[in-house]
């Protein structure tokens, strides 16, 4: 029987009853804020742990060769001979053995020399001894726990007059003594280099013993010394600067000591060469990873080098995914001759070796702009083509979607199509790639540095392929060189590798897993 509306508006409304069954409601209020394309990513990489793991890693390292510079004490510009490839040091980790020595066997005479050093001052370059052997020749051996800082020891430096004077008042204002006793008729052929100037016992001769110039004491043999000049008696003659050291068992009102040699610029002193560093620099010199065979300090380095990649690889990056997505974009969108000639294109510049490009490069084009413009140039000319072959792919996969034809029948131009509408849904797969390229670039540029085709070296630059390079030649005397370098590129390595793929799989759930 059928009502018209006039007949269901006469019902009474009490003969209405409510659909629900109980008085309980079921359904909720969506109270959730609608989560968007990127958000749901960062939701899916954080359950990957290896991958927030690896992107802290990154983030460590990044920030330590941002910081670490400024920190250091150091630059890239201090290099130092008397240094070069000393032990990593450390007063916070000595407990560990990071004490910047190391045991070293030395015959007789090197035995000599470095335990002679410290009688002056009271700081031995010889921590410990042990198996002390005499072989069929009657030559005996030590083996030595070297402090590799403190066995330079003494070194002759040449100062002008008013350097000796600055050095002298330096000495009287903070109490340190820098220069020591120096026989007056040192001969440089006699006595010459670090390890002569450490055998203070050979600086005395006898020949001015009468007039007390560098007198020694006869009871065990060590030397007397002075670093107060202000109330010292003080006299310089044409030949040399010399000071009483007041002594009551000498009978004649003390006795002379020669702390400088005059020449023909200035003076020749005879320093404890930490102190001495200590007043040219400003601080002591203490390496945390030690220093390479310039005596650069490494960790100065290694941050120096970790910036320019990062620099470098990001650079080439940001340029390749710009000139990738344009040039993918026009392939996949307009498909046919464009896409044919584009693609021919992309495999004539593919097919060329990289290593053959930067070395043309450097050799023709580095001398015009240098050699860092020159790697960035062959970073680009066909870094982004695996880019736009992504882009290419994804925007066949993308173009003839439903939502796609619905905005070309309303009007939108290509350009909107290709930025508005399919490069968004592309970005996964071109975030990946893009990333990816980051640790690509740090690697090849660290093994042309390494084999030499590339020189970022610099005053003021290096790069980790260069200190790579360099620890190379003293893998077995001084590993310490090319161990943090090699410790930083593999961890940069691994944790972009593992952020890429992290990237890959909160971008791509359906490729999680896979190889791309």
């Amino acid at each position: 029987m059928e009502m018209n509306m006039n007949e269901i508006n006469q019902i009474p409304a009490e003969k209405f009853q409510p659909a629900q069954r109980s008085d309980k409601i079921t359904d909720k209020k969506l109270d959730t804020k609608p989560v968007g394309y990127f958000k749901d990513a960062l939701i899916r990489f954080k359950k990957n742990k290896s991958s927030v793991v690896a992107a802290v890693i990154i983030a460590i390292l990044l920030l330590f060769s941002i910081v670490a510079p400024w920190i250091s004490g150091f630059s890239v510009n201090d290099r130092d001979s008397y240094y070069a490839s000393v032990l990593p040091k450390s007063h916070l980790f000595k407990w560990l053995g990071w004490d910047g020595c190391s045991w070293l066997e030395q015959p007789q005479a090197g035995y000599d020399i470095y335990s002679a050093i410290g009688y002056e001052f009271g700081e031995s370059a010889v921590h410990k001894v042990k198996n002390v052997q005499t072989d069929e020749k009657g030559i005996t051996y030590y083996d030595l726990y070297l402090d590799s800082y403190a066995k330079v020891g003494f070194v002759y430096v040449d100062l002008t007059a008013e350097e000796y004077e600055d050095l002298k008042d330096y000495q009287n204002e903070t109490g340190i003594q820098v220069c020591f006793p120096i026989n007056e008729n040192y001969k440089t052929s006699y006595l010459s280099g670090i390890n002569a100037a450490n055998l203070w016992y050979q600086l005395q001769d006898a020949s001015n013993v009468s007039t007390g110039l560098s007198k020694y004491h006869e009871e065990d043999g060590t030397p007397i010394f002075v670093n107060n000049y202000k109330t010292s008696t003080s006299k310089t003659s044409g030949k040399y600067d010399s000071l009483r050291v007041e002594d009551e068992t000498d009978g004649k009102g003390g006795v002379w000591y020669v702390y400088a040699l005059k020449n023909q610029t200035g003076y020749r002193v005879r320093v404890l060469y930490s102190a001495y560093y200590q007043y040219i620099n400003g601080h002591s010199a203490t390496f945390l990873f030690g220093a390479n065979k310039y005596g650069q300090d490494i960790l100065t380095c290694l941050a120096a080098g970790g910036r320019l990649s990062f620099i470098l690889a990001i650079t080439v990056s940001i340029i390749n995914f710009i000139i990738g997505v344009v040039y993918g974009s026009i392939e996949g969108y307009y498909g046919g001759t464009t896409d044919l000639v584009m693609e021919r294109i992309s495999d004539i510049l593919a097919s060329v070796p990289f290593i053959v490009v930067a070395t043309l490069f450097q050799l023709h084009l580095a001398k015009s702009v240098g050699p860092i413009i020159s790697l960035l140039f062959a970073f680009v000319m066909t870094g982004w083509i695996g880019i736009a072959g992504r882009v290419r792919t994804q925007f066949y996969r993308f173009k003839n979607s439903e939502y796609v034809l619905a905005a070309r029948t309303l009007g939108a131009f290509d350009s909107r199509l290709i930025f508005r509408h399919i490069l968004p849904n592309s970005l996964g797969t071109i975030i990946t790639g893009t990333v990816l390229i980051i640790p690509g670039v740090i690697f090849s540029e660290s093994m042309l540095s390494y084999l030499g085709i590339v020189n970022l070296e610099t005053s003021s630059l290096t790069s980790i392929g260069t200190m790579l390079s360099q620890g190379q030649s003293c893998l077995s005397s001084y590993p310490h060189i090319i161990l943090f370098p090699a410790l930083f590129i593999s961890l940069l390595e691994i944790s972009f590798n593992l952020f890429g793929n992290g990237l890959r799989d909160a971008f791509n759930p359906s490729l999680r897993g896979a190889d791309e």
